[in-house]
């Protein structure tokens, strides 16, 4: 059966429609702050990271870097998963599907730079130790970047974040670490300080507008 011709400019009027509801929803989301993440699991995370660099020289109390790296990546998942445990739950159990929508848009600015920092942590480990050395200032370049990437979805002090984050990756790299057990207060201070920073700016920017 043919289809009347009249209907045609009515179903692209209904397609335009909907790309423009699509651009308006993608534009609120650019301009409202995302709320998915919360102070205390990031502070938590922060903590933990600091508690690893104190406990690394009796949890490997080795010189050796291949054994204090592979601690640190165990430490960092860790870390991570505490760090986003309410953001995760609110997704499953909480979040309507526009808000998961925005999760995923917001979380998806961070999976380039964790990619590329799983890879180039892959790719140092197998050149030796002079590499590996590198690697807690890469990882903190790496988490800014990622930080400055969110950001136009998060407060605007992140940005002071992501900076921290860039800084301290920058000297990481100049002046990397002389030995394994410097290496670790590397990472878990660089971490840790940063992610307290973070928690303090979601409590002030985002939390303690909610309850005034």
């Amino acid at each position: 059966m043919p289809i009347d011709s009249r209907l045609e400019p009515k179903n692209m009027e209904y397609t335009k429609a909907l790309s423009q509801i699509s651009e308006i929803h993608a534009q609120l989301a650019k301009g409202e702050v995302y709320r998915g993440f919360r102070s205390l699991p990031v502070a938590l995370s922060g903590v933990m990271g600091i508690a690893a660099a104190l406990a690394q020289p009796r949890l490997v109390p080795t010189d050796e870097l291949a054994v204090v790296l592979r601690y640190w990546v165990v430490a960092g998942v860790v870390c991570g998963l505490i760090g986003g445990t309410e953001t995760a739950l609110n997704y499953i159990l909480r979040e309507d599907m526009f808000a998961r929508r925005r999760t995923r848009k917001v979380l998806g600015q961070f999976v380039p730079g964790l990619a590329a920092g799983a890879a180039l942590t892959v790719g140092f480990a197998r050149q030796g130790d002079a590499f590996v050395l590198l690697l807690p200032g890469t990882w903190a370049l790496v988490f800014g970047l990622g930080i400055f990437a969110a950001r136009p979805y998060l407060p605007r002090a992140s940005g002071w974040v992501g900076l921290f984050y860039l800084a301290a990756g920058c000297l990481g790299i100049a002046m990397p670490p002389a030995s394994a057990q410097v290496f670790g207060w590397v990472v878990g201070g660089t971490f840790g300080a940063g992610q307290l920073a973070a928690a303090l700016m979601l409590f002030w920017n985002v939390e303690r507008a909610e309850h005034g």
